[in-house]
């Protein structure tokens, strides 16, 4: 009805069609108004009249309607099944994705609720946290000032003491006779060596050691794991120590290593990483020749030091901490050559290892009283014992004594492997 071409025409539902005054009129052709249309043009695919048979579709297959009627309506009949199925799929869908929505909508206010729940709580710990850190700066800094103000104290009165026994013996000695000074120079001699023989601490009994360490962890608050620490240690380097079993020794071309411990002021380990560690390994005699070691922070005031020399030799090794040396810093590192290797075997004696062949000789040129040339070897404290037949060794994990075998050695070595 919103269209201009069929504003007036008259419209009815469908299914009272049957009802209408107009339904069983017949239809007439548009080209040719006094013919009524009860042919089907198959090839256009659309009803004609008699004169559009003679005219435009002349030659095309053609039938009556009600002959054809049967065939193109059971072909409607199918597409009209297909698609009510399509309507049946269609609607389930729809109200799958309308559950789904409600679901969507439920679920997202349900983890809305969690969200905030669990925000309050997050941050009513980490308020919890913040006054806990407060309180802990509170305490702390009230305790470091009630030392300074003892020391303080003390130190006044120390003073004052010194000062009147300052000025009562330079009044003595200006004012007084020769007298005076003889008859009281026992007591203010003793007075002036008693005060001259307290001990006093020249520096702050406390420093003021005081930081937050956001990435720390704080254990749990409220059930939340929170961050954040007062941390009041200061590292002290003359209190740092070095551990390690090759502190002083290593061989070229190995990697090796140390530890460093980091300490604070009272000697107690710091527990954290994060100080600014510093070293040098540099040879004695070749100033151009150094060492690059690795500094790793184990982050629980522990660093390990790794290093490989390629150099044999002495160097000085330097271990700083803020800029100072550590307890132990610096000291000298001995290098020695790389691991010298057995060249011979390793074995009890070579008669045995020959299949008791007495001839057999051992690189080590070894002998045995009784006739046979390759048993006991000769080696002095262990005769028959298993033993490098190069240097002797009793000890299969150790390093070559022996330099290199000469040509016969070499020879009688190769003889016993063949053998």
């Amino acid at each position: 009805r919103r269209q201009k071409k069929t504003a007036s025409h008259d419209v009815t539902e469908l299914e009272n069609t049957k009802d209408c005054s107009w339904a069983g009129k017949p239809f007439f052709c548009p080209s040719h108004p006094t013919e009524e249309l009860r042919l089907f043009c198959e090839q256009c695919d659309q009803p004609v009249c008699r004169d559009c048979i003679v005219d435009r579709h002349r030659q095309h297959p053609y039938d009556f309607t009600g002959n054809v009627i049967h065939r193109h309506g059971d072909a409607l009949r199918e597409l009209l099944k297909g698609t009510q199925q399509h309507m049946g799929t269609l609607g389930d869908v729809l109200g799958q994705i309308d559950d789904m929505c409600s679901a969507v909508h439920g679920r997202a206010e349900a983890v809305a609720a969690e969200v905030r729940l669990f925000a309050s709580g997050y941050v009513k710990a980490i308020e919890d946290h913040r006054d806990r850190l407060l309180k802990q700066l509170e305490d702390l800094k009230v305790q470091k000032e009630n030392l300074l103000h003892l020391q303080k104290a003390q130190l006044q009165q120390l003073l004052l003491d010194m000062r009147t026994g300052v000025e009562f013996t330079e009044r003595l000695l200006t004012s007084g006779s020769d007298l005076e000074i003889l008859i009281t120079k026992g007591v203010v001699a003793s007075r002036l060596a008693k005060l001259n023989s307290i001990a006093y601490n020249t520096h702050p009994s406390v420093d003021d050691g005081i930081h937050f360490s956001p990435q720390e962890r704080a254990g749990q608050c409220c059930g939340y794991e929170v961050f954040g620490a007062i941390l009041n240690k200061v590292v002290d380097p003359t209190r740092c120590t070095l551990h390690g079993e090759d502190l002083h020794r290593a061989r070229q071309n190995q990697l090796t290593g140390f530890t460093l411990l980091c300490n604070d002021t009272t000697g107690e380990r710091m527990g954290r990483g994060g100080e600014a560690v510093r070293v040098t390994i540099t040879h004695k005699d070749k100033r151009d020749c150094a060492v690059k070691p690795t500094v790793c922070d184990n982050g629980d005031g522990t660093y390990h030091i790794s290093y490989s020399p390629e150099e044999p030799g002495l160097y000085a090794v330097c271990i700083y901490v803020k800029g100072q040396h550590v307890q132990g810093s610096p000291f000298t590192l001995v290098v020695k050559n790389k691991f010298r290797e057995h060249q011979g075997v390793f074995h009890c004696c070579t008669f045995c290892s020959s299949g008791g062949q007495k001839a057999a000789r051992c690189a080590c040129g070894g002998t045995m009283p009784g006739g046979y040339q390759g048993c006991g070897h000769g080696h002095k404290g262990h005769p028959g014992c298993p033993h490098w037949s190069c240097c002797g060794q009793v000890k299969e994990s150790s390093e070559c004594l022996g330099g290199p075998p000469s040509d016969a050695s070499q020879r009688g070595l190769l003889r016993t492997v063949v053998l």
